[in-house]
Protein backbone atom coordinates (compact mmCIF):
# COMPACT_ATOMS: atom_id res chain seq x y z
CA UNK A 1 0.00 0.00 0.00
CA UNK A 2 1.15 3.49 -1.08
CA UNK A 3 1.85 5.57 1.87
CA UNK A 4 0.25 9.07 2.23
CA UNK A 5 1.16 12.15 4.03
CA UNK A 6 -2.27 11.54 5.88
CA UNK A 7 -1.62 8.11 6.21
CA UNK A 8 2.17 9.10 7.50
CA UNK A 9 1.10 11.35 9.85
CA UNK A 10 -2.11 9.32 11.94
CA UNK A 11 0.44 6.86 12.33
CA UNK A 12 2.75 9.33 13.67
CA UNK A 13 0.00 10.74 15.64
CA UNK A 14 -0.50 7.41 17.39
CA UNK A 15 2.66 6.88 18.65
CA UNK A 16 2.73 10.35 20.04
CA UNK A 17 -0.54 10.08 21.55
CA UNK A 18 1.01 7.00 24.04
CA UNK A 19 3.73 8.77 24.75
CA UNK A 20 2.83 12.31 25.88
CA UNK A 21 -0.16 13.23 28.22
CA UNK A 22 -4.02 13.82 26.75
CA UNK A 23 -4.00 17.47 27.36
CA UNK A 24 -0.52 18.51 25.44
CA UNK A 25 -1.62 15.91 23.09
CA UNK A 26 -4.43 18.04 22.24
CA UNK A 27 -2.65 21.57 22.53
CA UNK A 28 0.02 20.89 20.56
CA UNK A 29 -0.80 17.53 17.92
CA UNK A 30 -4.70 17.99 17.15
CA UNK A 31 -4.06 21.22 15.48
CA UNK A 32 -1.63 19.95 13.00
CA UNK A 33 -2.45 19.00 9.62
CA UNK A 34 -0.51 16.81 7.01
CA UNK A 35 0.09 18.62 3.97
CA UNK A 36 2.81 16.63 1.38
CA UNK A 37 4.90 13.38 1.43
CA UNK A 38 7.51 14.22 -1.18
CA UNK A 39 10.89 12.65 -1.21
CA UNK A 40 10.57 11.03 2.21
CA UNK A 41 9.98 14.15 3.84
CA UNK A 42 6.55 15.48 5.28
CA UNK A 43 5.26 18.45 5.06
CA UNK A 44 2.70 19.34 7.89
CA UNK A 45 1.02 22.87 8.60
CA UNK A 46 0.92 24.04 11.93
CA UNK A 47 -1.14 27.28 12.76
CA UNK A 48 1.94 30.07 13.91
CA UNK A 49 5.71 30.37 14.27
CA UNK A 50 5.22 29.98 18.00
CA UNK A 51 3.45 26.81 17.34
CA UNK A 52 6.88 25.79 15.27
CA UNK A 53 9.37 27.05 17.41
CA UNK A 54 7.56 25.33 20.93
CA UNK A 55 7.05 21.94 19.12
CA UNK A 56 10.92 22.47 17.64
CA UNK A 57 11.97 23.06 21.46
CA UNK A 58 9.91 20.79 23.44
CA UNK A 59 8.72 17.64 21.39
CA UNK A 60 11.46 17.73 18.00
CA UNK A 61 12.82 14.05 19.54
CA UNK A 62 9.51 12.26 20.01
CA UNK A 63 8.50 13.44 16.22
CA UNK A 64 11.86 12.59 14.92
CA UNK A 65 11.56 9.12 16.58
CA UNK A 66 7.81 8.55 15.36
CA UNK A 67 8.89 9.93 11.78
CA UNK A 68 11.97 7.77 11.48
CA UNK A 69 8.98 4.40 12.65
CA UNK A 70 7.06 5.19 9.50
CA UNK A 71 9.74 6.48 6.68
CA UNK A 72 13.23 5.30 7.97
CA UNK A 73 16.66 7.12 9.03
CA UNK A 74 16.44 9.66 6.07
CA UNK A 75 12.97 11.16 6.89
CA UNK A 76 12.54 14.79 6.90
CA UNK A 77 9.90 16.69 8.83
CA UNK A 78 9.04 20.15 7.16
CA UNK A 79 6.68 22.82 9.15
CA UNK A 80 4.43 24.81 6.92
CA UNK A 81 2.62 27.69 8.42
CA UNK A 82 0.06 29.83 7.32
CA UNK A 83 0.89 33.71 7.65
CA UNK A 84 -1.20 36.38 7.10
CA UNK A 85 0.05 38.81 3.90
CA UNK A 86 0.48 42.12 4.95
CA UNK A 87 0.73 43.26 1.26
CA UNK A 88 -2.70 44.21 0.28
CA UNK A 89 -3.00 40.75 -1.44
CA UNK A 90 -5.87 39.04 1.03
CA UNK A 91 -4.80 35.23 0.44
CA UNK A 92 -2.52 34.23 3.15
CA UNK A 93 1.02 32.87 1.75
CA UNK A 94 2.66 29.49 3.34
CA UNK A 95 6.76 29.83 5.30
CA UNK A 96 8.48 26.77 4.90
CA UNK A 97 10.43 25.81 7.77
CA UNK A 98 12.76 22.63 8.27
CA UNK A 99 13.13 20.89 11.41
CA UNK A 100 16.79 20.96 12.45
CA UNK A 101 16.38 18.44 15.50
CA UNK A 102 19.55 19.57 17.44
CA UNK A 103 19.67 20.84 20.68
CA UNK A 104 22.51 23.37 21.81
CA UNK A 105 25.38 21.18 23.10
CA UNK A 106 25.44 21.52 27.11
CA UNK A 107 28.12 22.39 29.64
CA UNK A 108 30.19 19.98 30.91
CA UNK A 109 31.15 18.74 34.13
CA UNK A 110 34.54 17.64 34.92
CA UNK A 111 35.27 16.68 38.52
CA UNK A 112 39.25 17.83 39.01
CA UNK A 113 41.41 15.81 41.44
CA UNK A 114 43.04 18.45 44.05
CA UNK A 115 45.96 16.20 45.45
CA UNK A 116 49.26 17.47 44.72
CA UNK A 117 46.94 20.37 42.49
CA UNK A 118 46.47 24.10 43.39
CA UNK A 119 43.17 24.25 44.82
CA UNK A 120 42.37 27.67 42.54
CA UNK A 121 42.26 25.72 39.37
CA UNK A 122 41.98 28.13 36.70
CA UNK A 123 39.39 27.31 33.68
CA UNK A 124 40.56 29.57 31.15
CA UNK A 125 37.31 30.22 30.23
CA UNK A 126 35.13 30.35 33.12
CA UNK A 127 35.98 30.67 36.91
CA UNK A 128 35.55 27.50 38.66
CA UNK A 129 34.71 26.15 41.57
CA UNK A 130 37.28 24.16 43.52
CA UNK A 131 36.46 20.52 42.77
CA UNK A 132 33.99 20.97 39.45
CA UNK A 133 34.96 22.61 36.79
CA UNK A 134 32.20 23.49 34.23
CA UNK A 135 33.41 23.21 30.34
CA UNK A 136 31.39 25.06 27.83
CA UNK A 137 32.35 23.01 24.77
CA UNK A 138 32.39 25.97 22.68
CA UNK A 139 30.92 23.62 19.32
CA UNK A 140 28.22 24.85 17.53
CA UNK A 141 25.26 22.46 17.25
CA UNK A 142 24.19 23.91 13.80
CA UNK A 143 27.51 22.56 12.45
CA UNK A 144 26.78 18.44 11.83
CA UNK A 145 27.57 15.65 9.42
CA UNK A 146 24.04 15.85 8.34
CA UNK A 147 24.54 19.42 6.82
CA UNK A 148 27.80 18.50 5.51
CA UNK A 149 27.17 17.26 2.39
CA UNK A 150 29.83 14.57 1.06
CA UNK A 151 31.15 14.76 -2.32
CA UNK A 152 34.65 13.73 -3.95
CA UNK A 153 36.46 17.11 -2.84
CA UNK A 154 36.20 16.13 0.73
CA UNK A 155 35.08 12.03 0.75
CA UNK A 156 38.50 11.13 2.90
CA UNK A 157 37.83 13.72 5.65
CA UNK A 158 34.64 13.03 6.10
CA UNK A 159 34.61 9.67 6.66
CA UNK A 160 38.02 9.75 8.60
CA UNK A 161 35.48 12.48 11.12
CA UNK A 162 32.57 10.01 11.53
CA UNK A 163 35.36 7.39 12.17
CA UNK A 164 36.63 9.67 15.12
CA UNK A 165 32.89 10.04 16.39
CA UNK A 166 31.90 6.70 16.59
CA UNK A 167 35.40 5.68 18.33
CA UNK A 168 36.95 8.84 19.57
CA UNK A 169 40.79 8.59 20.39
CA UNK A 170 40.24 4.43 19.52
CA UNK A 171 41.50 4.38 15.73
CA UNK A 172 44.16 5.20 14.30
CA UNK A 173 43.24 8.88 13.44
CA UNK A 174 44.34 10.69 16.38
CA UNK A 175 45.39 13.46 15.64
CA UNK A 176 42.98 13.89 12.89
CA UNK A 177 44.63 16.75 10.95
CA UNK A 178 42.06 18.06 8.02
CA UNK A 179 43.36 20.95 6.05
CA UNK A 180 42.46 23.17 2.83
CA UNK A 181 41.93 26.08 1.30
CA UNK A 182 39.63 29.02 2.51
CA UNK A 183 36.10 28.22 2.94
CA UNK A 184 36.19 24.78 2.41
CA UNK A 185 34.22 23.56 5.52
CA UNK A 186 37.26 22.44 7.67
CA UNK A 187 36.11 24.28 10.94
CA UNK A 188 32.28 23.19 9.94
CA UNK A 189 33.47 19.19 10.00
CA UNK A 190 36.06 19.95 12.95
CA UNK A 191 32.38 20.87 14.62
CA UNK A 192 30.39 18.11 13.04
CA UNK A 193 33.10 15.37 15.03
CA UNK A 194 32.80 17.28 18.38
CA UNK A 195 29.16 17.28 17.99
CA UNK A 196 28.94 14.20 17.25
CA UNK A 197 30.59 12.68 19.94
CA UNK A 198 28.52 14.64 22.62
CA UNK A 199 25.70 12.94 21.13
CA UNK A 200 27.32 9.45 21.07
CA UNK A 201 29.23 9.63 24.43
CA UNK A 202 27.55 12.04 26.72
CA UNK A 203 30.04 11.39 29.37
CA UNK A 204 33.41 12.63 27.35
CA UNK A 205 34.66 16.32 27.73
CA UNK A 206 34.84 18.45 24.49
CA UNK A 207 36.80 21.63 23.59
CA UNK A 208 36.69 23.33 20.77
CA UNK A 209 39.08 25.70 20.48
CA UNK A 210 40.73 28.40 18.06
CA UNK A 211 44.78 28.44 17.91
CA UNK A 212 44.46 32.39 18.48
CA UNK A 213 42.65 32.26 21.90
CA UNK A 214 44.62 28.71 23.13
CA UNK A 215 47.86 31.22 22.44
CA UNK A 216 45.91 33.99 24.35
CA UNK A 217 45.32 31.64 27.19
CA UNK A 218 48.26 30.79 27.43
CA UNK A 219 49.95 34.07 27.49
CA UNK A 220 47.66 35.18 29.94
CA UNK A 221 48.62 32.16 32.43
CA UNK A 222 52.13 33.39 31.96
CA UNK A 223 51.35 37.23 33.03
CA UNK A 224 49.62 35.64 36.16
CA UNK A 225 51.87 32.37 36.65
CA UNK A 226 49.13 29.94 36.80
CA UNK A 227 51.07 28.03 33.36
CA UNK A 228 50.67 24.82 35.18
CA UNK A 229 47.24 24.91 35.90
CA UNK A 230 46.74 25.69 32.13
CA UNK A 231 48.47 22.63 31.41
CA UNK A 232 46.71 20.66 33.34
CA UNK A 233 43.21 21.87 32.60
CA UNK A 234 43.73 20.78 28.99
CA UNK A 235 45.10 17.64 29.96
CA UNK A 236 41.51 16.82 31.32
CA UNK A 237 40.09 17.08 28.18
CA UNK A 238 39.09 14.08 26.59
CA UNK A 239 38.26 15.63 22.69
CA UNK A 240 40.45 18.63 22.09
CA UNK A 241 39.56 20.21 18.54
CA UNK A 242 42.11 23.00 17.56
CA UNK A 243 41.17 25.48 14.42
CA UNK A 244 43.41 26.81 12.78
CA UNK A 245 46.71 25.44 13.96
CA UNK A 246 48.78 27.17 11.61
CA UNK A 247 48.48 29.99 13.94
CA UNK A 248 51.10 28.39 16.20
CA UNK A 249 53.83 29.56 13.49
CA UNK A 250 56.77 31.44 15.66
CA UNK A 251 55.27 30.86 18.54
CA UNK A 252 57.75 28.71 20.47
CA UNK A 253 56.36 29.46 23.78
CA UNK A 254 52.65 27.84 23.16
CA UNK A 255 53.77 25.38 20.83
CA UNK A 256 56.15 24.29 23.62
CA UNK A 257 52.84 24.30 26.07
CA UNK A 258 50.99 22.38 23.63
CA UNK A 259 53.85 19.65 22.80
CA UNK A 260 53.25 19.01 26.68
CA UNK A 261 49.42 18.62 26.51
CA UNK A 262 49.29 16.85 22.99
CA UNK A 263 51.79 14.43 24.50
CA UNK A 264 49.82 13.62 27.72
CA UNK A 265 46.27 13.71 25.80
CA UNK A 266 47.51 10.91 23.28
CA UNK A 267 49.18 8.85 25.57
CA UNK A 268 46.18 8.65 27.57
CA UNK A 269 44.18 7.57 24.71
CA UNK A 270 42.05 11.00 24.46
CA UNK A 271 41.55 12.33 20.73
CA UNK A 272 42.94 15.33 19.23
CA UNK A 273 41.55 17.04 15.94
CA UNK A 274 43.62 19.76 14.34
CA UNK A 275 42.24 22.11 11.63
CA UNK A 276 45.39 24.11 9.09
CA UNK A 277 44.93 25.57 5.68
CA UNK A 278 48.29 23.90 4.30
CA UNK A 279 49.52 20.42 5.14
CA UNK A 280 52.18 19.62 7.46
CA UNK A 281 54.87 19.38 4.87
CA UNK A 282 54.32 23.01 4.25
CA UNK A 283 53.98 24.39 7.61
CA UNK A 284 56.59 27.06 8.20
CA UNK A 285 58.11 28.04 11.73
CA UNK A 286 56.86 24.97 13.63
CA UNK A 287 58.48 22.74 15.97
CA UNK A 288 60.12 19.63 13.86
CA UNK A 289 59.02 17.83 17.11
CA UNK A 290 55.42 19.13 17.07
CA UNK A 291 54.82 18.29 12.75
CA UNK A 292 56.37 14.88 13.54
CA UNK A 293 53.51 14.52 16.38
CA UNK A 294 50.85 15.91 13.19
CA UNK A 295 52.05 12.90 11.13
CA UNK A 296 51.58 10.14 13.52
CA UNK A 297 47.27 9.97 12.85
CA UNK A 298 46.12 10.95 9.55
CA UNK A 299 46.39 14.49 7.08
CA UNK A 300 43.53 14.83 5.35
CA UNK A 301 42.68 17.11 2.78
CA UNK A 302 39.84 19.54 1.63
CA UNK A 303 39.63 20.26 -2.00
CA UNK A 304 37.24 22.70 -4.26
CA UNK A 305 33.81 20.70 -4.46
CA UNK A 306 33.32 19.31 -8.02
CA UNK A 307 30.09 20.79 -10.11
CA UNK A 308 27.78 17.61 -8.82
CA UNK A 309 28.68 18.53 -5.10
CA UNK A 310 28.23 21.88 -5.74
CA UNK A 311 24.44 21.25 -6.84
CA UNK A 312 24.05 19.16 -3.72
CA UNK A 313 25.01 22.26 -1.47
CA UNK A 314 22.58 24.80 -3.06
CA UNK A 315 19.93 22.24 -3.17
CA UNK A 316 20.99 21.59 0.88
CA UNK A 317 20.75 25.72 1.95
CA UNK A 318 17.56 26.05 -0.03
CA UNK A 319 15.50 23.31 1.47
CA UNK A 320 17.24 24.61 5.05
CA UNK A 321 15.70 28.12 4.09
CA UNK A 322 12.52 26.71 2.95
CA UNK A 323 12.94 28.08 -0.47
CA UNK A 324 12.33 26.64 -3.73
CA UNK A 325 14.12 27.76 -7.31
CA UNK A 326 14.03 26.43 -10.71
CA UNK A 327 17.14 23.93 -11.81
CA UNK A 328 18.49 26.02 -14.50
CA UNK A 329 19.24 28.78 -11.84
CA UNK A 330 20.68 26.29 -9.31
CA UNK A 331 23.01 25.26 -11.95
CA UNK A 332 24.05 28.47 -13.03
CA UNK A 333 25.10 29.11 -9.90
CA UNK A 334 27.08 25.86 -8.77
CA UNK A 335 28.76 26.52 -12.93
CA UNK A 336 29.97 29.99 -12.09
CA UNK A 337 31.10 30.10 -8.48
CA UNK A 338 33.69 27.07 -8.32
CA UNK A 339 36.44 28.45 -5.34
CA UNK A 340 34.35 27.26 -2.05
CA UNK A 341 31.40 26.47 -0.12
CA UNK A 342 31.57 29.81 1.34
CA UNK A 343 31.01 32.13 -1.32
CA UNK A 344 28.83 29.53 -3.12
CA UNK A 345 26.66 30.13 -0.13
CA UNK A 346 27.24 33.58 -0.23
CA UNK A 347 25.79 33.82 -3.88
CA UNK A 348 22.90 31.83 -2.99
CA UNK A 349 21.82 33.83 -0.29
CA UNK A 350 22.52 37.38 -2.24
CA UNK A 351 19.93 35.64 -4.95
CA UNK A 352 17.32 34.98 -2.42
CA UNK A 353 17.75 38.62 -0.68
CA UNK A 354 17.24 40.06 -4.05
CA UNK A 355 14.51 38.17 -4.97
CA UNK A 356 12.83 38.52 -1.73
CA UNK A 357 13.04 42.42 -0.51
CA UNK A 358 13.16 43.58 -4.16
CA UNK A 359 10.19 41.23 -4.86
CA UNK A 360 11.52 40.14 -8.01
CA UNK A 361 11.08 36.98 -9.77
CA UNK A 362 14.33 34.49 -10.01
CA UNK A 363 15.61 34.44 -13.25
CA UNK A 364 18.72 33.72 -15.38
CA UNK A 365 19.28 37.21 -15.92
CA UNK A 366 18.72 38.04 -11.99
CA UNK A 367 21.12 35.10 -11.28
CA UNK A 368 24.06 36.99 -13.40
CA UNK A 369 23.49 40.09 -11.82
CA UNK A 370 24.37 38.90 -8.64
CA UNK A 371 26.47 36.49 -9.49
CA UNK A 372 29.06 38.53 -11.25
CA UNK A 373 28.50 41.54 -8.29
CA UNK A 374 29.45 38.47 -5.97
CA UNK A 375 32.49 37.21 -7.57
CA UNK A 376 34.03 40.44 -8.31
CA UNK A 377 33.26 41.95 -4.64
CA UNK A 378 34.58 38.66 -3.40
CA UNK A 379 38.49 39.10 -2.26
CA UNK A 380 40.34 35.77 -2.72
CA UNK A 381 42.78 35.12 -0.26
CA UNK A 382 46.55 35.00 -0.86
CA UNK A 383 48.82 32.95 0.56
CA UNK A 384 52.79 33.78 0.95
CA UNK A 385 53.08 30.33 -1.04
CA UNK A 386 50.92 31.94 -3.99
CA UNK A 387 52.37 35.00 -4.23
CA UNK A 388 56.49 33.14 -3.90
CA UNK A 389 54.68 31.14 -7.53
CA UNK A 390 53.11 33.89 -9.27
CA UNK A 391 56.89 36.18 -9.25
CA UNK A 392 58.93 32.96 -9.79
CA UNK A 393 57.01 32.16 -12.60
CA UNK A 394 57.29 36.06 -13.57
CA UNK A 395 61.00 35.83 -13.53
CA UNK A 396 61.20 32.18 -14.89
CA UNK A 397 62.37 31.42 -11.73
CA UNK A 398 61.97 28.29 -9.69
CA UNK A 399 60.67 28.88 -5.90
CA UNK A 400 63.76 26.80 -4.31
CA UNK A 401 66.50 29.65 -6.15
CA UNK A 402 64.06 32.87 -5.23
CA UNK A 403 64.29 31.77 -1.79
CA UNK A 404 68.10 30.27 -2.17
CA UNK A 405 71.27 32.47 -0.37
CA UNK A 406 72.26 33.42 -4.23
CA UNK A 407 73.44 37.60 -4.63
CA UNK A 408 72.42 37.38 -8.15
CA UNK A 409 70.84 40.71 -8.86
CA UNK A 410 67.61 39.78 -10.52
CA UNK A 411 66.78 36.81 -7.84
CA UNK A 412 67.03 39.42 -5.37
CA UNK A 413 64.77 41.54 -6.88
CA UNK A 414 62.26 38.82 -7.56
CA UNK A 415 62.77 38.07 -3.85
CA UNK A 416 62.62 41.52 -2.98
CA UNK A 417 59.25 41.61 -4.42
CA UNK A 418 57.80 38.84 -3.36
CA UNK A 419 58.31 39.92 0.35
CA UNK A 420 56.88 43.59 -1.20
CA UNK A 421 53.63 42.08 -2.00
CA UNK A 422 53.21 39.67 0.71
CA UNK A 423 53.53 42.53 3.20
CA UNK A 424 50.81 44.21 0.90
CA UNK A 425 48.36 41.20 0.30
CA UNK A 426 48.57 39.35 3.34
CA UNK A 427 48.26 39.46 6.98
CA UNK A 428 51.67 37.98 8.02
CA UNK A 429 53.87 39.70 10.19
CA UNK A 430 57.55 41.03 8.87
CA UNK A 431 58.66 38.03 10.80
CA UNK A 432 56.67 35.41 9.39
CA UNK A 433 57.20 37.12 5.82
CA UNK A 434 61.00 36.82 6.09
CA UNK A 435 60.59 33.08 7.43
CA UNK A 436 58.84 31.57 4.52
CA UNK A 437 60.96 33.57 2.22
CA UNK A 438 64.27 31.82 2.43
CA UNK A 439 64.26 32.21 6.29
CA UNK A 440 65.10 36.01 6.47
CA UNK A 441 64.24 38.29 9.12
CA UNK A 442 61.92 40.62 9.73
CA UNK A 443 64.47 43.87 8.99
CA UNK A 444 65.53 42.11 5.59
CA UNK A 445 61.53 41.77 5.04
CA UNK A 446 61.47 46.36 5.99
CA UNK A 447 64.59 46.57 3.14
CA UNK A 448 63.09 44.79 0.73
CA UNK A 449 60.02 46.65 0.83
CA UNK A 450 61.99 50.27 0.87
CA UNK A 451 63.42 49.50 -1.89
CA UNK A 452 60.96 48.51 -4.20
CA UNK A 453 59.16 51.90 -3.12
CA UNK A 454 62.57 53.26 -4.27
CA UNK A 455 62.93 51.74 -7.20
CA UNK A 456 59.31 52.42 -8.63
CA UNK A 457 60.50 55.84 -8.72
CA UNK A 458 63.03 55.77 -10.09
CA UNK A 459 63.59 52.89 -12.26
CA UNK A 460 60.84 52.61 -15.44
CA UNK A 461 61.44 48.66 -16.08
CA UNK A 462 61.65 47.98 -11.98
CA UNK A 463 57.80 49.64 -12.05
CA UNK A 464 56.47 47.53 -14.90
CA UNK A 465 57.76 44.31 -13.03
CA UNK A 466 55.58 45.86 -10.28
CA UNK A 467 52.87 46.66 -12.37
CA UNK A 468 52.30 43.39 -13.97
CA UNK A 469 52.74 41.42 -10.95
CA UNK A 470 50.07 43.08 -9.04
CA UNK A 471 47.56 42.64 -12.30
CA UNK A 472 48.24 38.77 -11.83
CA UNK A 473 47.61 38.77 -8.12
CA UNK A 474 45.10 41.33 -8.28
CA UNK A 475 43.06 38.60 -10.95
Amino acid sequence: MTKTAQSVWNNCLSFIKDNIQDQAYKTWFEPIQSVELKDNALSIQVPSKFFYEWLEEHYVKLLKVALTKELGPSAKLLYKIKMENTYGNKLPFTEQIPSYNRTAVKPQEVDVPIVNKNPELKNPFIIPGIRNLKIESQLNANYSFDNFLEGDSNRLARSAGMAVANKPGGTSFNPLLIFGGVGLGKTHLAHAIGVEIKDKYPEKTVLYISAEIFTQQYIDSVKKNTRNDFIHFYQLIDVLIIDDVQFLSGKSGTQDVFFHIFNHLHQNGKQVILTSDKAPVDMQDIEQRLLSRFKWGLSAELHQPDYETRISILKNILFRDGVEMPDEIIEYVAKNIKTNVRELEGAIISLIAQSSFNKREVTIDLAKQVVEKFVKNVKREISIDYIQKIVSDYFQLDVETLQSKTRKRHVVQARQLAMFFAKKFTKASLANIGSQIGDRDHATVLHACKTVDNLVTTDKQFRKFVDDINKKLSL
